[in-house]
């Protein structure tokens, strides 16, 4: 039996690595990548490729119908600074696309979900060093606010209808395949280009923000781990606490400098400041380890010099 899978999103920072992902695994025909537009002729030439808008319930059923989808990779998403300035739109693609995939696998159109969930969820009010899986969420952003709202519903129809959704929440992620896409954590990113490009880099963070991050790699292991899981492992069915390494700008610049000793950073912290400020600094991800056995590749030295690596040759 072959395994037909959707990804909707597939364009986007993570969904875009877990699209050939996926298709190593499964066969490139098993995996339809779908996204509000066209996606790089490299990317539609691999496998299938749909034009799907993610608010649009029929679209994404006349696909699921189409090929006989399995499962859904929800990952089309508004992420927290850009959310920021249009919330309302924010809300409604963050919340109608997740509703829309819940509903098909209500009605047993598709067997699995996997809907992304943010460490945006917690709040100013939440324990900031090593943040339980079970604690106050209290999210002071739009994105966070979707989020915390999304886990409840997974949650609300894995006990209703039996729906086998399954999600983590991501912390910060760092790629070097896609430039960054508009959230808080992407400095950790941008840092990278910039002293490639400059040797140097302005963040909008200060110095001792700490907040937890994530090479891609690991992020896109856990997806796949998760899903692959037997579903009695996953106990969890809001969203599982994920975790690798937690570092500050100032950390993240000196693991650049060992490799590019002229490189220099400023701080300006600008609106993206408030947002980090209300996240954790490091998480506790013992649920995830425990249930169905995470376990990450990637610190902040092998990922700086991945990073630069790959960056360099780009």
């Amino acid at each position: 039996m072959n395994t037909t899978i959707l990804i909707i999103g597939a364009c986007g920072q993570i969904g875009s690595e877990l699209t050939v992902k996926l298709r190593q695994i499964y066969g490139n025909d098993n995996v339809i990548a779908s996204d509000i537009r066209k996606g790089t002729q490299e990317f539609v030439s691999t496998g299938p490729f749909e034009v799907v808008n993610a608010m649009d319930f029929n679209q994404i059923e006349e696909v699921v119908e189409k090929y006989k989808v399995d499962e859904v990779y929800l990952m089309a998403a508004l992420l927290s600074a850009t959310a920021e300035k249009n919330p309302a739109f924010a809300w409604d693609l963050n919340m109608n696309s997740l509703f829309h995939v819940l509903n098909l696998a209500k009605a047993e159109k598709i067997k699995k979900v996997f809907w992304p969930s943010s460490i945006a969820v917690f709040g100013p009010t939440t324990p900031r060093i090593d943040t339980p899986q079970y604690t106050v969420m209290e999210p002071s952003t739009v994105y966070g606010i979707s989020k915390q709202t999304g886990e409840r519903w997974c949650e609300y129809y894995h006990q209703k209808y039996g729906v086998d959704v399954r999600s983590i929440r991501y912390p910060g992620l760092i790629s070097w395949t896609t430039p960054p896409g508009g959230g808080t954590t992407d400095y950790a990113v941008d840092i990278y280009y910039k002293a490639l490009e400059n040797k140097e880099y302005t963040c909008f963070l200060s110095e001792e923000t700490a907040l937890p991050m994530m090479y891609m790699d690991d992020a896109i292991k856990a997806t796949i781990s998760i899903m692959k899981a037997p579903a009695e492992d996953v106990k969890i069915r809001s969203s599982y606490n994920l975790s690798a390494m937690s570092f500050t700008p100032k950390e993240i610049a000196a693991s650049i400098k060992k490799q590019i000793p002229e490189f220099t950073i400023g701080y300006e912290p600008d609106f993206r400041q408030a947002i980090a400020d209300s996240w954790p600094a490091s998480i506790d991800d013992s649920y995830a380890r425990n249930d169905w056995g995470w376990k990450h590749d990637f610190d902040l030295e092998k990922m700086t010099a991945v990073m630069l690596e790959n960056l360099s040759k780009k």
